[in-house]
């Protein structure tokens, strides 16, 4: 890893606490924690907005099928899948949690943010981020194992970011047990801490490269194999992304630049916008470069691709007015790049939707996993 990386900035400030003042007779009480200001409302997006994909919208409830490319509306209501509570009798996998230290990792040894980064007066698509600096972390990484896997043989497997995610271990308990997708091992791995620019996670989902691929290759699989008695499969086919908006773009990210590792991705919410730090001039857009420039200007990639955003996912959410911090333009620019490709793709826009939305997520998962999955013939080895 780029030292830079692990070393940015320095301490340049403390922070000052002020004690309340109270009357003499009161006893004293700790200083509240300060709330975090809460996200400012998103405007709804129209899905037929002229520029936007063409998409076929679907009855109110309704998912799309489960083995069809295309663009699709959904909502505005949103119902739990039933996919989603496992029936009582359902094989259930088991669960191993692992803890992983930063001092451990050859390749993110952490950092942190003080601040918010400042934009460059002389590139608005740059923020510099003087505040970030070395900083140890620890990760959690949940395991799922299918019920009646066989030691020694070779499974397939999905990655997800932002774990743990129990959703995930539920819809598989179902889907497997209902023959709708391959018995799968689950890793869902938590991020560094942070997020956004100069943040470790931000480091990790945001960047433009392979890197954050090659750290789950090299230090994460080994461990999973290591500690939960599994045979991971290599072949590409049988390995799949997932995440949700940076988590999203990261999913992505791993497959673009390693397709030799991953076929299947899937991403909701996906932060396909200019977030990358530090400022790279080979991607100056961030992410917001896969639909701009990489995929249009790449041959296609063998990846199968499930994507969703809701009608009120971000816009602007921070100081930069690049115009490359629209959510739903940025998926719905995604979806209309992977079609001009020919790619295997699946875009929901769904109504009555905000930034990961859990509603939708509770609705939606069990046919993405699916979907994504179409076509696997691997067998156990």
């Amino acid at each position: 890893m780029n030292t830079k990386l692990s070393c940015v900035g320095l301490w340049l400030a403390t922070l000052a606490l002020s004690a309340a003042t109270f009357a003499a007779d009161t006893p004293a009480k700790p200083p509240a924690t300060p709330a975090r200001a809460a996200r400012p409302a998103q405007p709804a997006r129209d899905p037929k907005t002229t520029g936007y994909v063409e998409a076929k919208e679907l009855e109110d409830g309704a998912v799309p099928p489960a083995d069809v490319d295309g663009n699709f509306i959904i909502g505005p209501t949103h119902k739990r899948a039933p996919e989603m509570t496992a029936p009582d009798g359902t094989p259930q996998g088991q669960i191993f949690n692992l803890t992983m230290k930063s001092t451990d990792s050859k390749i993110y040894p952490g950092i942190a943010r003080d601040k918010f980064g400042t934009v460059d007066p002389n590139n608005p698509a740059k923020l510099d981020v003087p505040t970030s600096h070395a900083a140890p972390y620890t990760r959690k990484v949940a395991v799922y194992v299918p019920k009646g896997y066989v030691a020694g043989t070779e499974a397939p497997f999905i990655v997800g970011a932002d774990g743990p995610d129990k959703s995930l271990f539920t819809a598989l308990d179902s889907l497997i047990a209902a023959k709708r997708v391959p018995a799968m091992v689950a890793i869902s791995i938590s991020n560094g801490s942070g997020d956004a620019q100069g943040s470790q996670r931000g480091l990790e989902y945001d960047t433009m490269s392979g890197l954050y691929a090659e750290f789950v290759e090299s230090e994460v699989l080994p461990l999973v194999e290591k500690e939960c008695g599994v045979k991971l499969t290599k072949d590409p086919e049988g390995r799949a992304t997932m995440g949700c908006s940076s988590g999203g773009s990261c999913a992505m990210i791993m497959a673009w630049y390693h397709p030799e590792w991953y076929h299947r991705v899937l991403t909701t919410s996906g932060t396909f916008v200019n977030q990358q730090w530090p400022w790279n001039e080979k991607t100056p857009g961030g992410a917001w470069e896969l639909h701009k420039t990489l995929i249009p200007n790449s041959e296609p990639k063998p990846l199968r691709i499930f994507l969703q955003v809701g009608d009120r996912d971000l816009l602007n959410p921070n100081l930069m007015r690049d115009d490359m911090h629209d959510w739903v333009l940025a998926n719905e620019n995604m979806a209309k790049a992977l079609a001009a490709k020919g790619y295997h793709y699946q875009f929901v826009f769904a109504r009555n939707a905000g930034h990961c939305d859990g509603a939708v997520k509770q609705q939606l998962l069990p046919e993405a996993l699916e979907y994504v999955w179409k076509g696997y013939g691997g067998a156990a080895k």
